[in-house]
């Protein structure tokens, strides 16, 4: 069958098996600007931006906007991702991505990540068998998602802690989840590690700062809620800052560290 002409011209990657998907009620203006910085590179199979507001879309967004309860804590975020979320995924597999952190390198991409129920970059912290998380940028096939509604959990855990360390063992003996092994998930994206250039996305403010530049960074920062950056995230980015000499953004930071006290 020949596919219709629109598609044969479009350069971008085809993912129809991958929902992208954030789920926010806060950045959001940075956040449409993270999808959209995914669905430059991909055709996803659909793409879902879950908050209490509107964002500011334009009509060539390919985004559906669904109008979700404010998510005032990071409880009430975990809880959604685990208990709701799966009722709006229609493909195999979702993409999560946060306002810092999203698709870097379509090129990176290998099918191999969908042999696995969950893929996220390695946490270099931990230094046992469940080293595979952080789901800021995510992959995830819906039957993980399904699993973890049959499940008791503690929202008092961030829900990547939850399901990639607490939850792991129960979900892989029971309900049989492939979590990727580090080196795999090294390749699709970095964190706390240090990158190689090849992965396929990445995630933390940290990193952020080195993909839009530190005047951009800047301009973000006066806008974000006090509470959305961790305060060791805060002075990550202010020794990227003097480091480098950037006063404008460091300037933006030292006042944010003097509201912020998490």
């Amino acid at each position: 069958m020949t596919r219709p002409a629109a598609l044969d011209s479009d350069p971008r990657l085809a993912l129809p098996q991958v929902s992208l998907v954030a789920v926010t009620s806060m950045a959001i203006g940075p956040t449409l600007e993270a999808i959209r910085r995914c669905t430059d590179q991909i055709r996803f199979g659909a793409v879902l931006f879950f908050s209490d507001v509107e964002p500011p879309m334009t009509p060539t967004d390919p985004i559906q906007w669904r109008k979700i309860p404010a998510l005032r804590s990071r409880g009430a975020y975990s809880h959604f991702l685990l208990h709701e979320l799966h009722r709006h995924i229609a493909t195999s597999h979702l993409l999560c991505v946060q306002w810092d952190g999203f698709v870097l390198n379509p090129s990176a991409w290998s099918a191999q990540f969908l042999d696995y129920d969950y893929i996220g970059a390695p946490w270099p912290h931990f230094q046992d068998d469940h080293v595979v998380g952080n789901g800021g940028f995510s992959l995830r096939s819906l039957r993980l998602m399904q699993a973890c509604t049959e499940l008791a959990c503690d929202t008092r855990e961030t829900e990547d802690t939850w399901i990639c360390r607490t939850a792991r063992p129960l979900l892989e003996a029971q309900y049989g989840m492939r979590f990727a092994p580090p080196d795999l998930a090294s390749r699709f994206a970095f964190e706390r590690t240090a990158p190689s250039g090849q992965e396929f996305g990445f995630h933390g403010v940290f990193n952020l700062v080195n993909v839009i530049g530190a005047a951009r960074m800047a301009r973000i920062l006066k806008t974000l809620e006090p509470e959305l950056v961790a305060r060791n995230e805060h002075w990550d980015l202010l020794r990227w800052a003097l480091k480098r000499g950037r006063v404008d953004l460091a300037w933006q930071v030292a006042r944010r560290l003097g509201r912020t006290r998490c």
